[in-house]
């Protein structure tokens, strides 16, 4: 885990890399470095600050994102303010220690009850993405399906193709 200081000049880097490229910066957790950087927006998880105390520091135009494993945080997110739902793990992960596990059917009900996106995280892999299919998602967050792997860019691609496979049908 990092500093502050050391969050903050990370935080920095990546988000003059996400500009040149186009791509949204959002920062987990931490809204205090969003707000003083100009993060395009912040994710917070259940135990941390509610959407709408996020919204009232950071502003309407930027992107909020709530973690969920309930279809009721889904929509107390969604009725506080939330752009868009980070809902699992829908599969076992090592990435997160305590991490719980969201049954499928569980996700896709949270997809139906809520007129946000939903991201599905949580051991996601190019193996496994497809079995996603039908479930209401708009999309899935991983880390160790491309940064675990020797190669991240044809991990990146590989997971790409697979998953846009999954959105299509």
């Amino acid at each position: 885990k990092l500093d502050q200081e050391s969050f903050l000049a990370e935080a920095r880097e990546i988000q003059a890399l996400c500009r040149r490229h186009g791509v949204p910066f959002v920062i987990n957790d931490n809204v205090e470095i969003a707000r003083e950087i100009g993060a395009d927006g912040v994710h917070v998880g259940q135990s941390d600050m509610k959407a709408r105390d996020v919204r009232s520091i950071l502003g309407q135009d930027k992107i909020i994102g709530v973690s969920a494993q309930t279809v009721e945080q889904a929509l107390l997110a969604q009725e506080q303010g939330a752009d868009y739902l980070g809902v699992g793990a829908v599969f076992p992960t090592g990435s997160k220690d305590d991490a719980v596990e969201v049954d499928h059917q569980v996700l896709a009900r949270i997809c139906q009850a809520v007129d946000i996106p939903v991201i599905a995280i949580g051991g996601i892999t190019a193996d496994n993405v497809v079995s996603l299919k039908g479930s209401g998602i708009c999309g899935i967050a991983v880390i160790s399906a491309i940064f675990a792997k020797p190669d991240v860019e044809e991990a990146a691609r590989s997971l790409r193709a697979r998953t846009l496979e999954m959105l299509q049908g």
